[in-house]
């Protein structure tokens, strides 16, 4: 079951250019921006503004959470995710320059850009998710599977974990 559902978590980001992306105001209230993303696994990697609020609320509050839908011809056919993630500032030149090729991979436009001092005002943040719900119509109007991620990869579905917890051990 987790592998399936790892797959097909990976198909929709795979579908997906963009998120929408909530990160926590200095006032306590959620703003909501949508940003184009790439993705090593499970693992996803955004570029904004070094000076932007998007910025400045993930220095100071790592919580985020971002949901994303792939293009669809029907509702029976509607996918998506939605994570709650912790966001780090990428500085580590390794992780960057893996970054960057995906960046490329993914946006081939990007190499015709010509204000690299444009691009100098970029920061990367990457995104660790905690919890993932899968959305899948295909099984069912509204059908989600909700399941921890632990070390980049699905450790197991909610559900399950919920029961373990309700269940006493024998």
């Amino acid at each position: 079951m987790k592998e399936a559902l790892k797959t097909k978590a990976l198909e929709i980001l795979d579908a997906c250019h963009d998120l929408a992306i909530a990160t926590v105001r200095e006032d306590g209230f959620p703003q909501a921006t949508t940003v184009s993303f790439v993705h090593n696994g499970l693992t996803l990697y955004v570029g904004v503004g070094k000076g932007s609020q998007k910025a400045r609320n993930m220095r100071r509050d790592k919580r985020v959470s971002m949901t994303m839908t792939a293009p669809y011809k029907d509702w029976d056919s509607i996918t998506g995710l939605s994570m709650a993630a912790h966001a780090d500032e990428v500085d580590v030149i390794d992780e960057m320059d893996l970054i960057g090729k995906l960046m490329l991979k993914r946006f081939p436009e990007i190499a015709d850009m010509d204000d690299a001092a444009e691009m100098g005002e970029a920061t990367f943040f990457r995104f660790t998710p905690e919890v993932m719900s899968i959305l899948d119509y295909s099984k069912g109007f509204g059908h989600a599977d909700t399941v921890k991620v632990d070390e980049y990869d699905i450790a197991e579905s909610l559900e399950s974990m919920q029961h373990r917890w309700l269940i006493p051990a024998a």
